[in-house]
């Protein structure tokens, strides 16, 4: 089955396990709407193409942790959105949680999907129970503190900000747990494939930057120019674009050569290349001279 099929079905039984009755429906709702349409899908297949390339011998696994990962990421949309942070409006080219169904529901929504997260793991086979742990403990410490996204959304509220911490747990946590879970998950030493993630993870977050600062509402899918309107630090501001690029070019080279020997090496870096060159943005005429 395709790595995007292998996604989608498993996120949507977790959803629609949820929404059984007696769920309260609106909640039910905005779960799905929380998920879906899912936009790109990067961390979990990144996740996936870890495990494959690791020799995927248990697909049901690596599925879960896929799953799980994906469900945290929009946990962590769903809260970043709200008004007691950025305040968005549009999230992904639609109204964003809140907007579409209130403040009270889209904080139950994000609560809803960390624990779905972890529940999906919890469901897997007794005999896939070692396995499931050391998911669950990956994850885990890509979520709270001291250095997952729950970090990187404390470190907004700092009067100091240490941007490569900053820039780690906000965007880099959940890209780290994304390799070190795929391996994980078909089997593999999940230590040897944190630089992956975190090199990953980092050139995301400059690629988002250098997107916030050039392009607009339309092109994004979400309000631009949001780290200037809220003083957030990022790579623009200490870099500037041109300095910001550069950046992300050496990011992407040393992911690369980070890749740990595995039996789907060659398959990865073709993967990963792809990813490069999606990131790298486009500068606007305005600014290319």
């Amino acid at each position: 089955m395709p790595i995007r099929s292998r996604i989608e079905e498993t996120i949507a039984a977790a959803i629609a396990g949820a929404r059984l009755d007696p769920a309260p429906p609106a909640l039910g709702q905005a779960l799905d709407y929380a998920v879906n349409p899912g936009g790109a899908r990067i961390r979990p297949t990144l996740c996936l193409s870890v495990a494959v390339a690791c020799g995927d011998d248990r697909p049901e696994v690596a599925n879960a942790a896929a799953a799980a990962i994906e469900l945290m990421h929009c946990a962590s949309l769903v809260h970043d959105d709200m008004p007691c942070f950025d305040d968005a409006d549009i999230r992904r080219g639609k109204p964003s949680l809140h907007r579409a169904y209130g403040e009270a529901l889209a904080l139950l929504a994000g609560d809803s999907l960390i624990v779905m997260a972890f529940e999906t793991l919890t469901e897997l086979p007794a005999s896939d129970a070692g396995r499931a742990l050391a998911l669950m403990r990956i994850l885990a410490r890509s979520t709270g503190m001291p250095g997952g996204i729950c970090a990187g959304q404390g470190w907004e509220s700092e009067s100091k900000v240490n941007l490569s911490a900053y820039h780690q747990a906000k965007t880099g946590s959940l890209f780290t747990a994304a390799t070190a879970m795929g391996a994980a998950a078909a089997g593999s030493d999940p230590e040897a494939w944190t630089e992956l993630g975190a090199r990953i993870g980092e050139a995301f977050q400059v690629a988002d930057d250098l997107r916030d600062a050039l392009y607009d509402e339309d092109v994004l899918g979400k309000p631009a120019g949001q780290d200037a309107v809220h003083a957030r630090p990022n790579a623009v501001a200490e870099l500037g674009v041109r300095g910001a690029i550069r950046r992300l070019e050496d990011i992407l080279s040393g992911a690369i050569a980070s890749i740990p020997s595995c039996p789907g090496e060659a398959a990865l870096c073709e993967i990963i290349r792809a990813q490069a060159e999606r990131l790298m943005p486009v500068i606007p005429a305005r600014m290319a001279v």
